[in-house]
């Protein structure tokens, strides 16, 4: 009689034990799977490839207006790298600002839809303060197969030389140069030099005054149109130039660093 006791008692401690089990696992199904978790996979929002998404390149931010023009009123400034939605293109110029031309695009952006200067918007995202160049052309190739990097190291062993450089598919001067002013830290007054003036241009950074130290930008230009930009720096023992031009259908950003 005590034996079948024990066993009895035995069997059902056995099942208790099992179903025990059985609900630890089924909950801990339930947390990987909750309703939360559910909710945000349904509302996550699927990028439509029919939408055109372009990028704030002014450094101080992109005015958004009511109307398509620059009086109008201002409804908020879209910071430097923000993505907005484009609804419609004004393809053909029809003004210039701080020396890039282009016309009023509307766009969307916070949930507010208003216009904005497409000369400060672009197609390639901007590089993250601190990303290397490489690594901000591997990122860039992912969306725009036809970008190139390419580095070489030369020079001698008591004055090494290395050259970095991004080919990037596009006719736009202005677009490659705050990509490399963001990516090799241009001065902030350094901003796009206008279409108009002398052949050969250079423009100094203001607080470099004497011979030791350089810091500037020298422009080239050909029937009032920017051909070239390089931004020259030099110190003692250290130089750096970055060059931006066109390159048949794409814009070459080139850095040469020399130290001696």
């Amino acid at each position: 009689m005590n034996t079948l006791k024990i066993v009895s008692f035995a069997l059902i401690s056995t099942f208790i034990l099992f179903s025990c089990k059985e609900e630890e696992t089924t909950t801990s199904k339930v947390k990987i799977t909750s309703e939360k978790e559910i909710a945000l996979a349904e509302t996550t929002p699927k990028e439509n490839p029919s939408v055109t998404y372009l990028y704030v390149t002014a450094s101080t931010g992109l005015s958004l207006r009511e109307h398509a023009n620059l009086q109008s009123e201002k409804l908020a400034v879209m910071p430097y790298g923000t993505r907005v939605k484009v609804i419609t293109s004004e393809e053909k110029p029809t003004m210039a600002i701080g020396g890039i031309k282009g016309g009023m695009d509307e766009v969307e952006f916070n949930h507010k839809k208003g216009f904005a200067f497409n000369g400060y918007l672009s197609k390639f995202f901007p590089p993250e303060k601190g990303i290397s160049a490489k690594g901000y052309a591997e990122e860039l190739k992912e969306i725009f197969p036809n970008v190139l990097f390419t580095e070489t190291k030369g020079g001698t062993a008591s004055r090494p030389t290395n050259t970095e450089t991004i080919l990037l598919p596009s006719s736009n001067l202005h677009e490659a140069y705050y990509i490399a002013k963001q990516l090799f830290n241009f001065p902030n007054e350094f901003e796009y030099p206008t279409e108009k003036g002398k052949k050969n241009q250079i423009i100094k950074e203001k607080k470099y005054k004497n011979d030791r130290w350089n810091s500037e930008l020298q422009i080239t230009r050909k029937e009032d149109a920017i051909i070239k930009i390089e931004y020259v720096y030099k110190n003692k023992g250290f130089s750096k130039f970055v060059t931006i031009a066109k390159e048949g259908n794409a814009i070459k950003i080139s850095k040469t660093e020399i130290v001696e």
